[in-house]
C-alpha cells in the first residue's frame, strides 16, 4: 500500500472536497484526482462517491479510514523516533580510511569526538580496495582518488606530502645515505605493486632501480614499522614519520604529493550525526595541514 495515496485519501475524508484537501496539501487537483484513482486502482473499489458540493466516503472507504489512521499514526510515530534519534546523535558512525590516515591522523583523535558525543559509537575501519557507502561498508570514507560517478558528495580534505626515510640505528650500522647511488647495497621497503588499489600509491620505482633488496608490505602501517625497526630505506608518509623520532629524512629531493579525498553518500550526508563527524574530520585536518605538507 503507498503511504502517499492513503496521506490523500484522508486529507479528502477530512477536508470533505479534493479541491479543499489539494491547498491543504500543496498540491494541484489533477495530482490529488491521480492519486485518489490510483489508490481505487489497489483496492479494486471507490472509496469516495464524487458529487459538485463535494466527496463523501463508500462504505469501502469507511471501512478504509481507520485503516489509513493507523498508518497515519505509524509514520507519525515512526518520524518522531527516527528524528529525536538524530537530535540525539545516537547510532553508528563507520569512516572508511587508508590504513596511514586511519591509524597515525584519525584513531588518535576520534575518541576525543566520541567523549562529546557519548551516544554514538564510531568505528574506523581500514579502506579496501574496493568499497560501497551504499551498502554501508561505510558511512563516511577517506579515499585518494576522486570519485567521478555515483551520488556522492566528495571534498578535498588536504594534499598531503611522502618522502625517503630510514631509521637512525639503520644509518648508524649500514652509513649515510647521500644520493641514490648509496642505495645499492639497502633494503627497499615498498608496496605490493599488485595489491596497490589506486593510482595515487605507485611512488616507489624512483628507487626500485637503485636499491639492492626489496621488501614488500601491503600495509602503508607495516612498511613504516619496518623502516622504524631498521629493516631498510621507505618512502613514508610524512606527517606520519614525523611522529616517529627514530625516523630520519634522506634524500630530500625526492618527494611526492598526493590528495585526501573525503566522500559521503548524498543520502546520509545530511544526518546530524554523518555531519557532525564530517566537520569534526574537516576542522582537525584543517588545524594540522602544515604536517601534511611537511
Amino acid at each position: 500500500m503507498n503511504w502517499d495515496h492513503a496521506r490523500i485519501f484522508l486529507a479528502v475524508a477530512r477536508a470533505g472536497q479534493m479541491l479543499a484537501a489539494a491547498r491543504n496539501l500543496g498540491l494541484d487537483h489533477a495530482t490529488v484526482t491521480r492519486r485518489l484513482t490510483a489508490l481505487e486502482e489497489d483496492l479494486g473499489a471507490k472509496v469516495f462517491a464524487r458529487r459538485p458540493s463535494g466527496c463523501t466516503l463508500t462504505a469501502v472507504g469507511e471501512l478504509f479510514l481507520p485503516i489509513a489512521e493507523r498508518m497515519e499514526s505509524e509514520m507519525l510515530r515512526a518520524q518522531t523516533l527516527l528524528k529525536d534519534a538524530d537530535l540525539r546523535l545516537e547510532g553508528t558512525v563507520r569512516i572508511g580510511a587508508p590504513d596511514a590516515f586511519g591509524t597515525y591522523f584519525l584513531a588518535p583523535r576520534l575518541p576525543y569526538l566520541a567523549e562529546r558525543h557519548p551516544g554514538l559509537v564510531f568505528q574506523l575501519v581500514p579502506l579496501p580496495r574496493t568499497f560501497s557507502l551504499s551498502k554501508r561498508e561505510a558511512d563516511l570514507a577517506v579515499i585518494l582518488d576522486r570519485p567521478q560517478e555515483g551520488r556522492l558528495f566528495s571534498r578535498k580534505l588536504t594534499d598531503y606530502a611522502l618522502g625517503v626515510y630510514a631509521s637512525r640505528d639503520y644509518l648508524a650500522r649500514t652509513g649515510p645515505v647521500e644520493t641514490t647511488a648509496d642505495l645499492a647495497d639497502r633494503t627497499l621497503v615498498t608496496y605490493v605493486q599488485d595489491l596497490a588499489y589506486s593510482a595515487g600509491l605507485d611512488y616507489m620505482e624512483a628507487l626500485a632501480e637503485h636499491a639492492g633488496r626489496r621488501f614488500e608490505c601491503a600495509s602503508a602501517v607495516g612498511q613504516l614499522e619496518a623502516v622504524r625497526a631498521g629493516g631498510g630505506v621507505g618512502i613514508l608518509h610524512e606527517y606520519a614519520a614525523a611522529q616517529q623520532p627514530e625516523l630520519v629524512r634522506i634524500l630530500p629531493d625526492i618527494r611526492f604529493q598526493r590528495t585526501y579525498w573525503l566522500v559521503v553518500h548524498a543520502d546520509m550526508r545530511d544526518l546530524r550525526r554523518i555531519a557532525e563527524t564530517e566537520r569534526f574530520i574537516v576542522d582537525e585536518v584543517k588545524a594540522a595541514r602544515a604536517s601534511f605538507n611537511g
